[in-house]
């Protein structure tokens, strides 16, 4: 096994003309395997010898010692493409490592604000100058309809139906939707249109959202402009554009949404991408819990 992965590490300097770092974590890899497979004293067993169940201990071995998920994975993508290299050389005919599967990597809950918060941040804007009335707008409108920052920009005066509170969103694949506006966005929208003295282009599509010189406003700065106002809020600074849109849909499924609803007016095509939205609050739950079981109040008494 030593000189086995002794070949391997050649092989990735020599052929491969892979970076030292890579070949690094490759060497700590297959030693942290071969000290398990030698554990119990016993000699190291040719690659050709070692099965999938004595890797499938060995991961066993690491999930028990603490490692993250994404180490293991790591770990499993080492074993596999020694042991791919080991079948070519002729020193072993299966890759044992081949059956085995990644772990699920951890869904991490998506960053958001509480409502309270939201409103700090829409308020932070000017009212009394063009910009400021734009970026209220801009705000408004990205968490009222719970908006992509590159769908928000792509928003052309021709996709605005403000009599009907409704936006039609360009979204991912080319995908076409019609999005609510809530009424204060509708509101933030007509001042900023009121107020909007940038020139414009005078064919269609007329842009929204307009920079200082007339041109169509860029996501980059859209986020130039949330970071001027989170730090004249003092909000968390992990805040991003696409946190208004989480927002949007945590508020929603708060306040009893469900969440194929939730679904359609993200844009999401699969329902599993919404899925991670369903932190409800605690006190959400029991309020719906309270209203809905036949013997919740009962038991209360």
């Amino acid at each position: 096994m030593r000189a086995a992965t002794a070949r391997f590490l050649r092989y990735l300097e020599v052929e491969r003309n892979a970076s030292e770092l890579t070949i690094k974590s490759y060497r700590e890899d297959l030693t942290a395997l071969m000290e398990f497979l030698a554990q119990d004293g016993d000699e190291l067993p040719a690659p050709g010898r070692i099965t999938p169940r004595d890797l499938r201990q060995y991961v066993s071995a690491l999930h028990e010692a603490g490692y993250a998920k994404s180490s293991v994975s790591r770990h499993l993508a080492s074993l596999r493409s020694f042991f791919r290299f080991a079948q070519r050389e002729g020193l072993a005919e299966q890759n044992p490592a081949k059956p085995l599967r990644n772990p699920r990597p951890d869904r991490k809950l998506p960053h958001f604000l509480t409502t309270d918060e939201i409103a700090r941040l829409l308020n932070a804007p000017s009212r009394n100058e063009p910009l400021g009335l734009r970026d209220r707008a801009l705000l408004e409108t990205m968490y009222s309809a719970g908006l992509r920052v590159s769908e928000l920009v792509a928003i052309n005066d021709e996709d605005l139906d403000l009599e009907s509170g409704l936006v039609r969103v360009r979204g991912k694949g080319r995908r076409e939707r019609l999005a609510p506006l809530g009424r204060f966005a509708v509101q933030a929208i007509q001042r900023w249109q009121g107020a909007r003295e940038m020139a414009r282009q005078t064919t269609p599509p007329h842009p929204t959202f307009l920079n200082r010189f007339g041109n169509r406003l860029t996501t980059r700065s859209v986020a130039r402009m949330l970071e001027k106002y989170l730090k004249q809020t003092s909000l968390d600074a992990r805040t991003s554009p696409h946190t208004l849109r989480h927002s949007f849909a945590t508020h929603l499924l708060d306040r009893g949404a469900d969440i194929r609803s939730v679904q359609e007016l993200l844009g999401h095509k699969s329902l599993v991408t919404t899925q991670i939205y369903t932190h409800i609050s605690t006190a959400g739950l029991r309020q719906v819990y309270d209203k809905a079981h036949p013997r919740a109040r009962a038991a209360r008494k």
